[in-house]
């Protein structure tokens, strides 16, 4: 038994024992209110690795007194899915078979269409998991035949309970009376970023090297310099370059900052570069055009440091661009201008535009006083399109005010 993962041992097998995710679970939870009514429909979990969701499924499936299979789409195949499926003919799967299946992301588009003809006529119940959006992973059919549920990380004061259950357990099954704070047992959940499991772990590799007192010196030999759920193909990774891009658009450099450490902490150095540059032309734009300039040298050192040291560069870029004025004219005009292009429009350009007409009916403006003249340069379908608006700041409005003089 001992060499079966604590984390697995302490498992909660009803609601109450769970911790996090208590808009689901909780007395008022929406799952929880599902399973009272004994209505059980197909459903995707989706969230953070250890929060909850093989305990959840395994809970649901003992409430329904239905056949409980646990599949693992990155091993499993369609056999595997056909032999679960089969159960259904036998007593054994008499009352109904659920089938859980985790990371349901590895199923390519064949593997999960194949699924649907058993959801459809009610052979099995699926509950399927995933660390992805489901949205971007997960095939539409199966999404539009299933209730999509959420699970969050779980804060250390959350995972506080399981951890003082699992000291439990260890004292019990080894027969000593091990020792330790609120203090160190928060310090294993905040160190777990939101993954219960991993909490547990960690108390439980630290509970064999400590004495008979576990303190924080013997959680640290444990605990790993990144922290985090972290995955650079993954959503994870766009998540936190999302979270760096809206803080620094919202003039937020304490908040642009955080999210600038948690990518680069998680060795993501390139993403981090390329999305500064980015923002730099996105949502500084023509407020401090200077800005552009600014980043491109900011992430040229960062690459020739490499990490660590290239924390220090594209944190001064964070903030420069959390704090500098912000405006997104240029790119609005451009996806303007591409809507009209798409739409099939601008087909025909004026010829004294094209080099082939030798400029025959060209006026080239710097023949003309203010380096001006007034002429047709858009299609003659576009020719009154207004893509560009000139921003509310003091750069944009300064050019406003030149050209309005030149033209008048």
């Amino acid at each position: 038994m001992l060499n079966k993962p604590l984390a697995d041992r302490v498992r909660p097998t009803s609601f109450d024992e769970m911790v996090g995710q208590s808009h689901l679970f909780g007395e008022n939870g929406t799952v929880r209110k599902i399973c009272a009514e004994h209505y059980l429909p197909n459903m995707i979990f989706y969230g953070p690795p250890g929060t909850g969701k093989t305990t959840a499924a395994g809970i649901i499936a003992a409430g329904s007194g239905m056949t409980l299979r646990h599949l693992n789409a990155t091993s499993a195949s369609l056999s595997d899915v056909k032999d679960v499926v089969a159960e259904t003919g036998t007593l054994l799967g008499s009352e109904g078979i659920l089938l859980y299946l985790d990371e349901i992301q590895y199923f390519n588009k064949k593997q999960q269409q194949s699924l649907l003809e058993y959801i459809e006529d009610g052979r099995i119940t699926l509950i399927a998991s995933t660390t992805e959006n489901p949205y971007l992973y997960v095939y539409n059919a199966i999404l539009s035949r299933s209730a999509v549920f959420e699970f969050k990380a779980v804060s250390a004061i959350e995972i506080l309970p399981a951890l003082r259950r699992a000291m439990g357990v260890l004292n019990t099954e080894t027969g000593r009376e091990k020792t330790v704070t609120d203090e160190v047992l928060t310090y294993i959940a905040g160190a777990a970023a939101g993954d219960v499991r991993r909490a547990v772990n960690l108390l439980e590799n630290t509970y064999f090297t400590a004495g008979k007192e576990l303190t924080k010196e013997a959680v640290r030999a444990f605990t790993p310099s990144v922290i985090g759920n972290f995955d650079k193909s993954g959503t994870v990774h766009y998540d936190l370059l999302s979270g760096l891009q809206k803080s620094i658009r919202g003039s937020d450099p304490d908040a642009a900052i955080f999210y600038l450490a948690k990518i680069l902490e998680g060795g993501d150095l390139i993403g981090a570069c390329r999305r500064l540059q980015v923002i730099a032309c996105e949502d500084i734009g023509l407020a401090y055009p200077q800005a552009a300039q600014i980043v491109l040298s900011c992430v040229q050192m960062a690459n020739n440091l490499g990490l660590p040291e290239a924390r220090i560069p594209l944190a001064e870029a964070t903030v420069l661009l959390a704090t500098a004025p912000k405006s997104n004219s240029a790119y609005l005009a451009y996806a303007a201008a591409a809507e009209d292009i798409a739409a099939g429009k601008g087909q025909v350009m004026p010829p004294y535009l094209r080099p082939s007409n030798q400029f025959d009916g060209y006026k080239y403006p710097h023949d003309y006083e203010n380096h001006y003249v007034k002429q047709q340069y858009l299609p003659d379908d576009l020719k009154n399109a207004a893509y560009y608006t000139y921003g509310d700041n003091k750069t944009e409005q300064a050019a406003k005010t030149y050209w309005e003089k030149i033209k008048k």
